[in-house]
C-alpha cells in the first residue's frame, strides 16, 4: 500500500524532489565529504524556494515536513533538516540560518554539525536551552560517516518554556527516523538493482528465491518504519508514537545495513560504489538520542511509566 499525498502536499513535495535532484545527490555528497561539512548552498536554495516556510503552513503541516525530511535524507542532503523543518517549528522558534546542532544535556557524544553550528539547541530535563554562537574549530572530530561530527562547546543559552525538552526530543525522534527511512530506501533500491544486473550461473542473482526472501523482509521492515513515522508525525509527535517509530526504525537500520552489503558482496564495501554513502550516514543516525536501547526504554516509559535512564 502506497502513501497518498494530499492535493496541497503533492506539488510542494514534487517541487522539493526537483530541487534536490539539482542541488543534492551522490556527486554533491562526495564533493562535500572532501571539503565543507555543511551544505549552506542547499539550505540557501531551500530558503529561496520558500520550502522552510511552506512546511510550517497548516495546509502542509508536520506530516508534509516529515516527508520533506525523508526526501532530503534520500538525496543525501547535508543540512540539519530535522531541526529546521520539525524541531524548531514545533517549539515556535522562527527560522534560523545555518547549521543547528541538537544535543541532549549531559551526554558527551559526537554531534552532527557541531563544529559548524551557528545554533545549538539542548534538551534538558524539562526545558530546552537555545544558544547562538559559532562553535570552536577544535570541536570538530574526524568523521568517515558522511556528516561532520563534533563535540559541543558548553555555553549558556536562553531557557525556553517548561515542557519544551519533551517536544524537542519527540520531534527529533521522528526526524531522525524519517532521514533514516529515506536513506534505507535508497540503499535497498541499490541492492535490488544490483541483484537484477549481477549474473552468475547464467542467471541474475535476483532470480534466486533466497535473495528474494531477504529483499522482501527488508521491504516489510522499511514499510513498517515508514508508516509508524508518518503516523507519529500526523498525530503531533506523542511520546509513545515517536519512541515506537524510532525504536522500529533503528532496529530496521541495523538489518538493512547488514543485508544490503551482504547482497552486494565486496563491491558494496568499496568507496567507489554509492552504497556506502547511505549506510555510513545511517551509522551516524543510529547513535542519536542514545540509540536503539534508549528509544526502547523511552517507549516502555511512555507506555507503562518509569525511568528510562
Amino acid at each position: 500500500m502506497d502513501f497518498e499525498l494530499s492535493d496541497t502536499q503533492r506539488p510542494v513535495v514534487d517541487a522539493l524532489d526537483t530541487l534536490l535532484a539539482r542541488h543534492a545527490g551522490v556527486e554533491r555528497c562526495r564533493k562535500l565529504a572532501s571539503g565543507e561539512g555543511y551544505d549552506h548552498a542547499l539550505e540557501r536554495e531551500l530558503r529561496v524556494g520558500g520550502f522552510f516556510d511552506s512546511f510550517t503552513e497548516e495546509s502542509v503541516g508536520p506530516l508534509g515536513a516529515t516527508l520533506a525530511v525523508e526526501r532530503i535524507g534520500a538525496h543525501l542532503g547535508t543540512i540539519s533538516a530535522t531541526a529546521h523543518l520539525l524541531v524548531l517549528p514545533a517549539l515556535g522558534i522562527d527560522s534560523l540560518e545555518g547549521a543547528v546542532a541538537l544535543v541532549l544535556d549531559g551526554e558527551d557524544l559526537p554531534v552532527r554539525f557541531a563544529a559548524e553550528a551557528a545554533t545549538v539547541l539542548t534538551a534538558g530535563a524539562d526545558r530546552c536551552a537555545l544558544s547562538h554562537s559559532a562553535q570552536a574549530a577544535s570541536a570538530a572530530l574526524p568523521s568517515a560517516y558522511g556528516y561532520s561530527l563534533g563535540r559541543v562547546v558548553a555555553e549558556a543559552g536562553e531557557d525556553l518554556a517548561p515542557g519544551t525538552a519533551a517536544t524537542m526530543i519527540n520531534w527529533w525522534r521522528i526526524g531522525v527516523s524519517a532521514e533514516a527511512i529515506g536513506m534505507m530506501h535508497k540503499a535497498l533500491d541499490i541492492a535490488v538493482q544490483y541483484a537484477k544486473d549481477r549474473r552468475t550461473f547464467g542467471r541474475a542473482i535476483g532470480s534466486f528465491q533466497a535473495l528474494q526472501h531477504r529483499a522482501a523482509e527488508l521491504t516489510i521492515l522499511l514499510e513498517g518504519a515508514r508508516w509508524l513515522t508518518y503516523e507519529a508525525a500526523f498525530h503531533g509527535a506523542p511520546e509513545e508514537a515517536a519512541a515506537t517509530a524510532a525504536a522500529h526504525t533503528m532496529a530496521a537500520l541495523h538489518t538493512v545495513t547488514r543485508e544490503t552489503h551482504q547482497l552486494l558482496g565486496a563491491i558494496g564495501l568499496t568507496r567507489e560504489h554509492d552504497l556506502h554513502l547511505y549506510t555510513l550516514r545511517l551509522q551516524a543516525l543510529r547513535t542519536e538520542l542514545g540509540g536503539l536501547r534508549h528509544h526502547r526504554r523511552a517507549l516502555v516509559a511512555a507506555r507503562w511509566g518509569g525511568d528510562v535512564s
